[in-house]
């Protein structure tokens, strides 16, 4: 059950509910653990990084309770506070327990995070900021153990706007005495749903949405319930499968949707217009997918960045998008130096696309794409080579399958249930 088998060119239509957001769910669930009563969440994605995270915490001794859509943890009497090596060389999300267990717990034995490789992605920020309240750190080429008697509060000035630092940081900082000033925070919607769970635990954040995050200290945190906000992600990833086969979707949102107006501008150059209506992101069956120029006539550019910059996560299949589109376009990739390597897939099934270095690619289009035996590199290119499979004539097979699993729940049933013609094997 490790491939995905696709014949392509089926349009899509319907409508599509999306999971809870992925990079959202993993930090509250590393939350339960600043305190000792039980903490509710709902609208969890069923992926396979939220299982592998919640092995993480039973591992330590977290009580668990789960339905389809919710679970319930409470971190009253931990086991231990040495994590399973194993287990967090399968995510990257294992290094979001640092902060809570040293600062409720006061220590925490740590192994090398696992994850995409798709390029470096540092860990000192996380550890400089820990250290600046007070954890002190030894680390060996594998593991890094911490310790805390007590976080002391103060002004700390993150080395690079990450997301996991923050996160990691802001949950520590909770329970440190004084107030702690965080400046270049990031400032992503699933920091902001983070900090909203830590304030109904009892937390005092101001600045939430911003890069400057004011926490005022507490000495304890209690439980709380929290809805789980959806996965924007998934959500563009879905349009633009839509897009390039032709079809047409409604997807309900029953929460705040403050980054689409982020998604719709970099769609809308890549010919696509999303529309909103009776709380619905609406797309309709777009005849000819055309490149928006720049108002100077110059071959436009989508690049990430921080917040609120177009998602790195949602490159990949920007780029599928626009090898479907009539015209020119310049990605240009600042976050992650080998993200784009899976281009080469993209240009083994006839798109036409240059790299001209690690970051940067320019897209020429339409292509028509060919049907081919693909490899998911990654969650985000795996997902990408399925919207690439979708749009090609003819039978594709995508193997390591459970990669896409990692961050997309059933994405092979919820496509069917759309019309796409996909098989699980």
């Amino acid at each position: 059950m490790n491939r995905f088998i696709i014949n392509g060119q089926k349009p899509l239509h319907g409508i599509f509910t999306p999971s809870g957001n992925k990079n959202a769910a993993l930090p509250m669930l590393a939350a339960c653990l600043l305190t000792d009563e039980p903490v509710t969440l709902s609208n969890i994605p069923d992926i396979l990084d939220v299982r592998v995270m919640l092995e993480l915490l039973a591992h330590l001794g977290v009580e668990i309770s789960q339905t389809k859509k919710t679970v319930t943890l409470c971190a009253k009497r931990l086991q231990t506070t040495r994590l399973d090596p194993e287990l967090c060389r399968k995510v990257r999300s294992s290094i979001l327990l640092a902060g809570p267990l040293a600062a409720r717990h006061g220590a925490a034995e740590l192994f090398s995070p696992g994850g995409d490789v798709i390029g470096r992605r540092r860990v000192d920020t996380h550890f400089l900021a820990l250290q600046a309240l007070g954890v002190t750190l030894k680390t060996n080429p594998h593991s890094y153990r911490l310790a805390a008697k007590k976080l002391r509060a103060t002004d700390i000035l993150l080395d690079e706007a990450s997301v996991t630092a923050t996160e990691n940081v802001l949950m520590a900082a909770c329970l440190a005495r004084g107030v702690t000033t965080l400046f270049n925070a990031a400032c992503e919607p699933h920091i902001s749903d983070l900090a909203t769970l830590l304030n109904k635990m009892g937390a005092h954040i101001e600045g939430i949405g911003t890069n400057r995050l004011l926490i005022r200290g507490v000495t304890r945190l209690h439980g709380a319930t929290h809805r789980i906000g959806p996965d924007y992600i998934e959500i563009g990833s879905i349009l633009a499968a839509t897009a390039v086969t032709g079809g047409a979707v409604s997807i309900p949102l029953n929460a705040e949707k403050t980054w689409l107006p982020i998604l719709a501008q970099s769609f809308a150059k890549l010919g696509v217009e999303l529309r909103t209506k009776n709380r619905c992101i609406c797309l309709e069956p777009i005849k000819s997918l055309r490149i928006r120029k720049d108002l100077t006539f110059d071959i436009p550019k989508i690049e990430d960045g921080p917040w609120p910059t177009f998602p790195s996560d949602l490159m990949s299949v920007a780029i599928v998008l626009a090898t479907q589109a009539q015209g020119t376009t310049l990605f240009f990739e600042k976050m992650f130096e080998s993200r784009l390597y899976f281009v080469d897939s993209l240009i083994s099934m006839g798109a036409q696309i240059i790299q001209c270095d690690p970051h940067r690619v320019i897209v020429a289009g339409p292509s028509k794409l060919h049907p081919a035996h693909l490899n998911s590199p990654d969650i985000r290119a795996g997902m990408a080579l399925l919207v690439a499979a979708l749009c090609a004539k003819g039978k594709s097979t995508i193997e390591n399958a459970r990669m896409i699993d990692r961050g997309y729940e059933r994405i092979d049933e919820r496509l069917r249930a759309l019309g796409a013609d996909i098989v699980r094997e």
